[in-house]
């Protein structure tokens, strides 16, 4: 009797615990998590988001189907195009490498292959830079992670920081779109040094920023 007494009551608690256990994970798993904000900015960084660029090298491969691209490198073109065995050119502009892969599974899944399995990964990245020119420490060119992204403030401190004699409150950022046009903004890298705005201003590759010098 006592035996089974005890057996009971051990059983009873290793069903509250049980309990408890499942009531706090759900606390758990929220600690930590960032601003809808942070999860927008970041999530352009992911590797499965990384939108692919002309001279990305990448490797396309076929599970079982290994005779059909025996070599599975091939580097992206400035058309943004990559050719493939038996598929011919594929257009990969504005895509990812997930976006690539299924597009090149559907292709090869119409006319040649049942449901295959198509993996791309890119390989090296191609070389991107944002130019950071005046009052910082070291002006010049400042390569852009590829996969992940690269703020103003980020890209001025890989610069070396403002000089002494910059003038924080009017820094230029120019960009030259798609179309060909450029459109400038002239931020106050001041107050969000000071917390008095929490715009990051994310930058793409090709930016220009311009820090003025003070005029005494």
């Amino acid at each position: 009797m006592i035996i089974r007494m005890f057996t009971f009551v051990r059983f009873s608690l290793f069903i509250l615990l049980g309990v408890l256990v499942v009531e706090a994970a759900p606390q758990e798993a929220g600690m930590g998590t960032e601003s809808p904000k942070q999860e927008a900015y970041k999530a352009g960084g992911l590797k499965g988001d990384y939108v692919l660029q002309p001279q990305d090298l990448i490797r396309v491969t076929v599970f079982r189907e290994e005779d059909i691209n025996p070599l599975g490198e091939v580097r992206i073109s400035q058309e943004y195009t990559v050719s493939l065995p038996l598929i011919g050119s594929v257009d990969l502009k504005n895509k990812t490498a997930r976006q690539a892969q299924e597009l090149i599974r559907q292709l090869y899944d119409r006319d040649y292959l049942v449901n295959p399995q198509v993996n791309v990964i890119v390989l090296e990245y191609a070389k991107r830079y944002v130019n950071i020119l005046g009052a910082v420490g070291s002006p010049g060119a400042i390569p852009f992670p590829p996969e992940e992204g690269l703020s103003l403030i980020d890209a001025i401190t890989r610069a070396g920081g403002f000089a002494r004699i910059a003038k924080k409150n009017d820094v230029t950022l120019k960009r030259t779109n798609a179309d060909g046009t450029t459109d400038t903004k002239h931020i106050n890298v001041d107050d969000m040094m000071k917390g008095k705005t929490d715009d990051s201003w994310p930058l793409q590759p090709g930016d220009v920023i311009s820090v003025p010098e003070i005029l005494f």
